[in-house]
């Protein structure tokens, strides 16, 4: 009988205290919940003598905000599995875990307090000149080294087995991929942005089809270990280091759907800040600077993981003309692609972003999220036009032109 229960901040305490080694001395704990996500609970724990804290992270099993909504709460072995190999790929751009405790699954792990989550961080405003740099060797090294391009076929097929998680993927599918295109239950909406929705945007048929065709490549390509979830709200980050976090969706999917989760993440913000009272001085530096890292992260990423297949992949795969090049081809559209799946369904599903939804007056973030459908449909739409980034970041500006 599993003697699982939801901790309370207090139980949180004591949960601690009884982890030899990970506080010292006279110690003098204090716990608060902090989670503000849907599928669990999370306790910073901190002594107050020596300011040392730590992070607990408990699945719930249920969704918080439908509890007749059931989860499983083997998720966080995937996320404490997955970590493991990011951890050991990247050199710790992931948060260190100090322990995993199956029956009342939880993760104990670093408490970065001291960084910022970039969301945040992202709208006010500040620019990280060297995330680009640092992403671009997360997602090149986790993709790379997870891959049929490196991986003996079966012990890729047994990681593949491993990380089967169903009911996570199953909320993408949903979320994601299907419920934004029509008039779901589920969706939350902005009643100002309703009649474009009902006038337009459901009404367009290319676009669901094309949504359609992607889901189709989430659901059945198991390229490499992703994420599965990394947007800007799952980044750590001051200006030195990131650390990548909530790991909890991480399955073998397609490799492009992390490149893309990080672009789309940055497009939101750039569109949000249609419906900001900002000096368009201010509101065109800014978007400028998205642009840049958005074209740095994938001419980095793309340089750094032929890098890697030059020097790592299977000897018989460096022989193939051609091959290389294709595969880079097909892994910038589906970036692309997929990450304009991940723009529009902040703007109409279940869970959206603090970009759009802190615009108060529900007329400007409309604005701001017609804006954001908009270059979200033309990610999809025309991902297979492009032959370079500089061909998706004239599309933005074009559309930028016209609508933002």
């Amino acid at each position: 009988m599993s003697n699982y229960r939801p901790l309370t901040e207090s139980e949180a305490v004591e949960y601690v205290k009884g982890i030899k080694g990970l506080f010292t001395g006279n110690i003098d704990l204090k716990s608060k919940e902090i989670g503000d996500g849907n599928l669990n609970l999370v306790f910073h724990i901190t002594d107050e003598s020596s300011e040392q804290g730590v992070i607990i992270k408990q699945a719930l099993d249920h969704v918080r905000i439908v509890e007749s909504w059931p989860l499983t709460k083997e998720r966080v072995r995937f996320e404490s599995s997955a970590i493991a190999i990011q951890d050991k790929l990247t050199d710790g751009m992931v948060p260190e875990i100090y322990k995993y405790d199956e029956e009342m699954a939880l993760v104990v792990m670093e408490d970065l307090s001291h960084m910022v989550v970039m969301r945040k961080g992202l709208i006010e405003g500040i620019k990280y000149p060297r995330f680009a740099e640092q992403i671009s060797t997360f997602l090149s090294k986790t993709l790379f080294y997870t891959s049929d391009l490196y991986l003996d076929p079966k012990e890729k097929k047994e990681k593949v087995k491993e990380f089967i998680n169903p009911e996570l993927c199953e909320i993408t599918e949903d979320l994601v991929f299907t419920d934004p295109y029509f008039d779901a239950e589920s969706n939350d909406i902005n009643p100002e942005l309703l009649p474009y929705l009902e006038e337009k945007f459901w009404n367009k048929s290319e676009l669901r089809k094309e949504v359609t065709i992607l889901k189709e490549k989430f659901m059945t390509k198991a390229q490499s270990l992703i994420h599965g979830d990394l947007h800007t709200g799952s980044i750590f980050i001051d200006q030195e280091e990131i650390k990548v976090f909530d790991t909890e969706f991480a399955f073998y999917g397609p490799s492009g759907f992390d490149v893309g989760a990080v672009i789309g993440n940055l497009i939101l913000n750039y569109a949000s800040w249609t419906g900001k009272d900002v000096t368009d001085e201010f509101k065109n530096d800014y978007r400028e600077y998205l642009l840049e890292t958005i074209k740095d992260i994938w001419n980095k990423f793309e340089a750094k993981f032929r890098e890697l297949w030059d020097k790592d992949a299977h000897e018989v795969l460096k022989t193939v003309a051609g091959y290389q090049d294709n595969y880079m081809e097909r892994l910038l559209k589906d970036s692309i692609g997929l990450g304009g799946c991940k723009t529009m369904r902040r703007c109409i599903g279940l869970a959206h972003v603090e970009d759009l939804d802190g615009i108060e007056d529900l007329s400007k973030r409309a604005k701001a999220q017609i804006f954001a459908l908009k270059l979200g449909e033309a990610m999809v739409t025309q991902r297979e036009n492009l032959t370079s980034i500089e061909d998706f970041i004239e599309i933005v500006k074009n559309i930028t032109r016209k609508e933002g």
